[in-house]
Formats: structure tokens, sequence, C-alpha cells
């Protein structure tokens, strides 16, 4: 089995995508954090307050910046301009469900935007709602679907 991020010295190395056709790229990612009956009983239908301010608008920004500053956060990650960084964030019980949909046109996909953007989005839902609820878990992190490459996911 080859490696695709080691070079001919088994030493780490970017993937060379100079050869790859430019397309336009999508990928979905979803997190999810549970949190007690108290916290999601004060979710309004739009938006969750803590004493730290609006929990998912802070949140939302937060996931947009993230997914921007992938390649400063993961190792041999291509910068990518993203065209698109959307992130959605819904209740469902006592959960939130976090999703984070990034578009690119380039030779690479969008997949690790996508992740690092819903992660970053948890993250800060959870900062904001920690007083309210220690004990809220951060839980399944995945990619939902992505598109344009030559290994596409569709959504299942």
């Amino acid at each position: 089995m080859t490696l695709s991020h080691l070079n001919d010295s088994n030493q780490a190395a970017m993937v060379d995508v100079s050869g790859k056709a430019i397309t336009a790229r999508r990928a979905a990612a979803e997190a999810r954090v549970t949190v007690n009956d108290a916290v999601a009983a004060q979710f309004n239908g739009t938006e969750l307050i803590s004493k730290k301010g609006p929990v998912f608008q802070t949140a939302i920004l937060a996931g947009v910046m993230g997914a921007k500053q992938t390649p400063s956060l993961i190792p041999l990650c291509h910068p990518l301009p993203l065209d698109d960084c959307q992130i959605t964030i819904t209740f469902s019980g006592n959960e939130a469900i976090l999703t984070c949909t990034c578009k690119t046109t380039g030779r690479t996909g969008v997949e690790m935007e996508a992740l690092t953007g819903v992660s970053v989005a948890a993250l800060t839902l959870f900062d904001m709602i920690k007083a309210l609820d220690p004990a809220a878990c951060i839980h399944s992190i995945r990619v939902l679907e992505k598109s344009g490459g030559k290994s596409d996911l569709s959504p299942s």
C-alpha cells in the first residue's frame, strides 16, 4: 500500500494536485452536541441565548472562520479559496445538529474545510453553554457528502 502523504523517502509531503482537473467541489460535514434538559428548554426555535450572548450566531461565525483557517491547522492540507461556507444549526430534542457545507472551484476537495468548520462551530457552542451544561457532549463528527472529485460520497 502506498500512502498519499509520504514522499519517496517516507517523509511527510503535500500531495501534488497540479495534474488534477479544476472542478466545482462541494462537501458537507455534521457534528452533534447533546445538552441537558435545562439547556434544551432555553432553545426558542431560532436561537439559544447564554450569558455570553447568542450561541448559534457566535458558533456560526466561528465555524466559518475555522473553515477558512483549515490549512493553518491541518498539516499538509492545501490552501483553498472557499467560494461558499454555510453553517446551519438545528435542535432535535436534547441535541444540536450542526452542518457545515463548503464549496470551492479547484483541484482538491473541501471535506477538511467542512470538517474543521463544523468542529469549530461545535466547540464554540460548547464554550458558550458550558456554564449551563458542563457535561454537554460533542459527538458524531463526520463527512455527510462530497462531490466534484473522483471519489464522490453521496448523502445517505
